[in-house]
């Protein structure tokens, strides 16, 4: 396929055969070296094809090949013509990362961050089959599925400010949890307050560089200054929920007309589209849910070790959810359907989604580094609502497959390296550390630039690792 670069980090498919609309890609000549080595491009122009698209489908520079839509993909669609795909949403429904702020420099972790992340890790369950702490009763599965991080902000888990400074304050509020299966439920009960495996991680980190002193200054960010960034989803319950309605649209609508069987969808307005949204909505729920409550216990634990600790949350933000808003389309504002796979919003000022301390500057967007490499936080921009649908990046994205890096890579000497570095890890075990080294990453560093040069999130801090946890 043609792909034309037409600035140093925009590129475009133009509109050509069965395409509805044709695609921007933001991404280096660094970055498009690596998207190119995978399907990204041929899936990405597979999204253009769908009934109901509008005004372009976007790949992000983090962009990988993934299940029906590339992990980076956004796309629009139309409320009457468009269609909803599990396959733009994913496996792991409401994937998401939160950022706190602590009270803590980086001073104050020198001597104990193995005692740190050792606390952590015996009080925050991880791993694939790990279940949380408490007993959740079928009661309380429906309030949590309809309710999300509200119901634990009830039970004790923190407070009314966190949910302020959580996307969506922590509750997708079309969610019906009678939508979402006996097998989704039995596989997220035990599940609920767990990191889960994979690229899930809890990190404790310090602010190395501030780019923008007033905007850090509004996120409540400053130089030295420790954070600790959660990243964790729906667990079993989101990938079940995704598994059921694949296949009842399968059973439903068939492959005919499909670019890739892997883009089964249901119309926005149809029951089954309806249905779906209602169920990932409570699954997005369920994963809320579950990083309020593993928040608290962050807070309980280093609470124990520094007894003045405070841990504010500066924002906790969705990367795999499909969600209404209004963006301009043909010059005109309207109501669209936004499918976000592995990327995260970014809303600019005034937009009426976010916190009202963020009204003046834009929502901030935390893009997570792959382990012992930095991440950064961003701030949203009107230019990413224009251009992106008000839409970045999420992380580094992979460019070797768990399998690969595992070939390559020895966890062991992964964990030599990151020690030499000042970096503690405590992993559920050593083969994790290899599927996730920062080898099988791209350069989140360049992920990042670009974002900044494109204009569709700018840089506002950079923060390290001291002590990183894996499932």
């Amino acid at each position: 396929m043609e792909i034309k670069k037409i600035s140093e980090c925009e590129w475009r498919i133009e509109k050509q055969e069965k395409m509805n609309v044709p695609v921007a890609v933001f991404a280096s000549d660094k970055l498009m070296e690596k998207i190119k080595e995978d399907k990204t491009l041929e899936q990405i122009k597979n999204v253009s094809m769908l009934p109901g698209v509008l005004k372009q489908v976007i790949c992000l520079p983090d962009a990988h090949q993934g299940y029906g839509f590339p992990i980076g993909g956004v796309a629009a669609f139309d409320l009457d013509k468009g269609v909803i795909s599990p396959g733009g949403v994913g496996y792991d429904i409401n994937c998401s990362v939160r950022l706190l702020r602590t009270n803590l420099k980086k001073s104050d972790l020198e001597k104990n961050k193995k005692e740190v992340i050792e606390k952590l890790f015996s009080a925050v369950p991880s791993g694939v089959g790990k279940g949380g702490a408490i007993k959740i009763t079928k009661e309380d599965i429906k309030e949590i599925l309809e309710t999300g991080a509200e119901w634990a902000v009830k039970k004790g888990f923190g407070t009314k400010e966190d949910l302020k400074h959580t996307e969506e304050e922590g509750c997708l509020k079309d969610a019906k949890s009678e939508l979402v299966s006996q097998r989704a439920i039995s596989r997220g009960l035990p599940q609920l307050g767990s990191l889960g495996a994979g690229n899930h991680f809890l990190e404790v980190q310090y602010v190395e560089q501030v780019y923008d002193d007033k905007i850090a200054k509004i996120f409540g960010l400053e130089k030295d200054q420790v954070t600790i960034m959660i990243h964790c989803g729906s667990r079993g319950l989101g990938h079940q929920v995704a598994s059921d309605y694949i296949k009842k649209m399968e059973d439903e609508y068939g492959f005919k007309n499909l670019p890739d069987r892997e883009l089964i969808n249901a119309p926005i307005n149809s029951k089954l589209g309806k249905e779906y949204y209602s169920a990932m909505c409570a699954a997005a729920n369920f994963a809320f849910c579950n990083k309020q409550m593993i928040t608290e216990w962050v807070r309980e634990t280093l609470t124990k070790i520094f007894p003045k600790f405070k841990g504010e949350v500066v924002y906790d933000i969705c990367h795999n959810i499909a969600k209404f808003e209004k963006h301009i389309i043909n010059g005109k504002e309207k109501e669209v359907l936004i499918c976000r796979k592995g990327a995260t919003r970014s809303f600019g000022p005034g937009r009426k989604e976010i916190p009202s301390d963020y009204q003046k500057v834009g929502q901030p967007i935390i893009i997570p580094g792959s382990m012992g490499t930095s991440s950064y936080i961003l701030v949203g921009t009107k230019k990413a609502e224009e251009i992106s649908f008000g839409s970045t990046a999420h992380g580094a994205g992979r460019v070797a497959s768990r399998h690969a890096a595992l070939k390559e890579l020895s966890g062991e000497e992964i964990k030599s390296a990151l020690s030499k570095r000042g970096i503690e890890v405590k992993a559920g075990s050593i083969r994790s550390l290899a599927e996730e080294a920062p080898e099988a990453y791209k350069d989140i560093d360049e992920v990042v630039r670009v974002s900044h040069t494109a204009g569709i999130g700018n840089l506002v801090v950079r923060v390290k690792p001291l002590a990183v946890m894996k499932g």
